[in-house]
């Protein structure tokens, strides 16, 4: 058992894509133990969504064994996100550590996230160490990136490592750095069991898994824990840990990290950012829990085949043990049946969760257009929360609107400040402030409506800045505006899946929009289509869809023409009945286009 003092719980956190998996595989590399035969590149990212998009989606703790100085050193690795959407994954994983790795891209410099993850290890106390990756790049300017580095967060020049963790050069530094500089894991092996819950996942064989970080206190097998937010007990079956492959181990101590399985199999019994301790000698006083992040942005989710439902809210209930800011409650629109109002962090983070559903659950979605969270005063005085366009309460009983405002941070090259100053001025924006991060960088600040920003500001703005600029944003409160609703409607009847929530500014224009892609998607039917866009009961933008034609004349040679003409009414009739009876065949390919724009 190796004490308590040779225990180093640490986090590597950067912005995205600078090389955070790629340090942790050379950390594996570098540790004892390890089994050469099953490694492999972005060794902890081992979702295969992951592997495809080349990002860390789900913070991943590891157990590594170290040798320093002829004494063994137990080294707990959290790798982290750097997405600004999976913000939330960093913050949950820093509850576990006593210290960071600040790790920036030589190549680039300081970006958006390497700010905000840095002011995140303020708030919790830990002890950070910068280091630069990327060495071997022929872009990369370690002296330029020091001097953001020494600038902006005031670190010494002397406290800066280097690294190439593709290469591999520096690691071996960087480790040991670890080991002299961030302290040890306080707390008593004698007091009572004081673990915190940050992470779970669903096992279909052990049911929910909890990865504990243990404060105080020893835990064993057959032990009865007490979850105490939840007020629940279970027994544990398994103790183990992460090396990196799960492997069973005889307890876990005071500064440990593992996971634990108590064959729990209801997913909604457990709480992320739980205390546990144990039923009969429970600690004091519980942890205060994770902060929890509002969810900024909403979309319906309703399977294909309304058969699926079941297994969609099986399958959301899982996903949502292992990620806590994705909320979800049942929904019902007429077009679409039966489904859920989904809140996300981010488009990113919307993304990720229904490709999740349909690969690891084969299920086939449908997702409506993704709103924001507005609020509403009706002129009774009454506050109402609005994340769907068919929860608007008609004009007539609304006093004010309200929709969410965020500040984003940009940092961008000097030469980027004037197009990204246009593009918020476009988006509704107000430029707020500007601050220089070294010689040839800015940070941009910007107060923005959130609806304006979560589908394309994030691409529009690395257009502008050949790739160079970042973003981060944080929620700062409500604001007054004029919001319309937006209706569909196919021959006269309204598709609710297809309503939007607009700015009365931009209403026109983008109705114009989705009427055309409408126009353009959609297959020929059998009688002929119109395709509508009302705001209330004005139509504001209109398109036509030729119903397919059949020659049924085909077979009639010569003759009296009274006989074609009678067909012909016939079919005319007929292709009446079916515009006011027949339902417009909407293919998923359209549901996805329109969500896009």
């Amino acid at each position: 058992m190796v004490k308590q003092k040779n225990i180093r719980n640490f986090a590597i956190i950067a912005h995205i894509d600078h090389g955070k998996s790629t340090l942790a595989d050379r950390f594996i590399e570098r540790s004892t133990g390890y089994d050469e035969r099953k490694f492999s590149d972005q060794m902890l990212d081992s979702m295969e969504l992951e592997k495809e998009r080349g990002i860390t989606i789900k913070a991943k703790a590891v157990r590594l064994n170290y040798t320093f100085n002829s004494e063994e050193y137990v080294l707990n690795l959290i790798d982290t996100p750097g997405h600004v959407d999976f913000a939330y994954e960093v913050a949950k994983s820093l509850k576990a550590c006593e210290g960071a790795i600040l790790l920036v891209d030589a190549s680039q410099g300081v970006e958006a996230q390497t700010v905000a993850n840095f002011y995140l290890t303020l708030d919790t106390n830990l002890k950070v160490i910068p280091v630069l990756n990327k060495i071997d790049l022929p872009g990369s300017d370690v002296e330029r990136t020091k001097t953001q580095l020494e600038e902006i967060f005031g670190f010494k020049r002397d406290e800066m490592l280097t690294v190439s963790a593709k290469e591999g050069t520096g690691v071996k530094d960087v480790i040991e750095a670890v080991i002299r500089q961030i302290p040890p894991p306080e707390g008593n092996p004698d007091m009572p069991l004081k673990a915190m819950l940050f992470d779970s996942l669903y096992d279909s064989y052990k049911g929910v898994v909890l990865f504990l970080r243990i404060f105080d206190g020893t835990l064993l097998p057959g032990d009865t824990i007490l979850l105490m937010h939840q007020d629940v007990r279970y027994k544990v079956d398994e103790i183990g840990a992460f090396l990196p492959h799960a492997i069973k181990v005889n307890s876990l101590s005071c500064g440990e990290v593992g996971f634990i399985g108590c064959n729990i199999k209801d997913p909604m019994a457990v709480d992320v950012g739980d205390t546990v301790t144990l039923s009969k000698n429970p600690t004091k006083e519980p942890f205060k829990g994770y902060k929890k992040l509002p969810p900024m942005v909403f979309c319906g989710i309703f399977p294909s085949t309304p058969k699926d439902y079941a297994v969609l809210r099986g399958a959301i209930e899982k996903l949502r043990l292992s990620d806590p800011s994705f909320v979800y409650e049942p929904d019902n629109l007429g077009s679409l049946g039966y489904g859920f109002r989904c809140g996300f962090l981010g488009m990113l983070h919307m993304e990720v969760i229904t490709e999740r559903l349909e690969r690891e659950f084969d299920l086939s979605l449908i997702l409506t257009a993704p709103n924001v969270m507005y609020e509403v005063k009706t002129k009774k005085g009454e506050i109402k929360k609005i994340d769907s366009p068919h929860h608007l309460p008609d004009p007539t009983y609304i006093e004010q609107v309200y929709e969410p405002f965020v500040r984003a941070f940009v940092v961008t090259p000097v030469e980027g400040m004037e197009p990204l100053c246009d593009l918020s001025k476009s988006r509704r924006g107000q430029f707020i402030n500007m601050e220089y991060l070294g010689k040839d960088r800015l940070n941009l600040t910007f107060e923005l409506p959130l609806s304006e920003i979560i589908v394309d500001f994030y691409d529009k703005i690395k257009s502008l800045t050949k790739g160079y600029a970042s973003l981060d944003y944080e929620f700062i409160g409500y604001r007054p505006t004029e919001i319309v609703k937006v209706d569909i409607l196919f021959n006269r009847n309204q598709v609710e899946a297809f309503s939007l929530l607009v700015h009365k500014d931009k209403a026109e224009t983008k109705s114009r929009a989705v009427v055309s892609k409408l126009r353009e998607l959609l297959p020929r039917q059998m009688f002929e289509v119109h395709i509508q866009a009302s705001i209330g009961s004005r139509v504001v933008a209109s398109e036509k869809i030729g119903a397919m034609k059949k020659n049924v004349t085909a077979k009639c040679y010569g003759g009296d023409i009274s006989r074609k003409r009678k067909l012909w009414e016939k079919q005319k009739k007929g292709k009446q009945k079916m515009k006011q009876l027949g339902n417009v065949n909407v293919p998923q390919e359209a549901f996805l286009e329109v969500l896009r724009m």
